[in-house]
């Protein structure tokens, strides 16, 4: 909204296609809101994974997208594996820095299972969110080892040193733990979005509400289709999950889970509670936003 408000997103307008191949294709959002240039792309890579087998789509000047693997599902709905990745403002603190250079920069996958049970990855490539450090300050609680570093670059348990100069650690958490690879992880989404798209990229992203300069996020968009390899996809991806959530739980666990389990029992525990639980803070905010805008407040159950 603050960005509407000053002005740095535009609200009328299409993405474009500026490059394009039979199964490739670069596209500006032109400045538009993030799901609008997410929802072009994934249809423009749909599209193409049903002609040549795979769509690949990167785009430039997009904003926040929303939810990274909600494009993923939208492909894997056509029956095809779909892949999303954004870059985010830099709080991700590289191996060894101490300096933030990346963002948490989302990976996400999903693949068709039979019957829609999917296999659904989303996941950041730090091992916490920004967010999630800040929720730990407001109540005083110390962080684990694995999430954040102070200025000096040294691993903290204290989230006000993560906010206040510090930064993120990558997925995995100090060198001596495999942060290494999440550093790695995050650099290929950069790879994928900021630099294959000439947006802006690792350093160069805008810091989150940053006032006075428009995001310019780079975004990529993949779509495969299983057809076009050996038969039988869905059979073999359904017997992997279901060798997995069979495998014995290891002692404090009731069961195994796979990728996507957890988020489909939360969508059917708020389809059987009528609504979705949001904190009253969060209801109070949202309800003095849709006032100040003139929409229907939020309504409780």
């Amino acid at each position: 909204m603050e960005d509407i408000q000053n002005k740095l997103t535009k609200l009328d307008g299409t993405p474009e296609i500026v490059n394009e191949t039979a199964a490739c294709a670069l596209v500006n959002g032109n400045n538009l809101f993030g799901p609008v240039v997410g929802n072009f792309c994934t249809e423009l890579a749909i599209k193409k994974a049903k002609e040549t087998g795979i769509g690949w789509v990167v785009a430039n000047h997009s904003n926040h997208y929303g939810i990274a693997g909600y494009y993923s599902m939208k492909i894997c709905k056509e029956g095809l594996l779909g892949m999303s990745f954004t870059n985010t403002s830099p709080y991700q603190v590289p191996t060894r820095a101490k300096q933030n250079a990346l963002g948490t920069n989302p990976i996400t996958l999903a693949a068709p299972g039979h019957n829609g049970d999917d296999f659904v990855l989303d996941m950041a490539t730090t091992t916490a969110a920004l967010g999630k450090v800040e929720i730990y300050e407001r109540e005083k609680l110390p962080i684990p080892e694995t999430w954040g570093v102070n200025k000096n670059g040294e691993v903290t348990t204290d989230p006000a040193d993560v906010i206040n100069g510090g930064g993120l650690l990558s997925l995995g958490g100090a060198e001596a733990t495999g942060g290494y690879k999440g550093y790695g992880l995050a650099m290929m989404v950069e790879i994928f979005c900021g630099i294959l798209g000439d947006a802006s990229y690792g350093p160069n992203v805008r810091k989150w509400r940053e006032p006075g300069r428009i995001a310019n996020l780079g975004q990529c968009f993949v779509a495969i289709n299983p057809d076009a390899f050996a038969p039988g996809f869905r059979d073999r991806m359904s017997d992997l999950m279901d060798h997995c959530r069979g495998l014995e739980p290891a002692a404090g666990y009731d069961r195994v889970l796979v990728a996507g389990d957890p988020e489909r029992a939360h969508m059917q525990e708020c389809d059987e509670n009528g609504g979705i639980p949001y904190p009253p803070h969060l209801i109070e905010n949202m309800n003095k936003l849709a006032s100040t805008l003139g929409v229907e407040p939020l309504k409780t159950v």
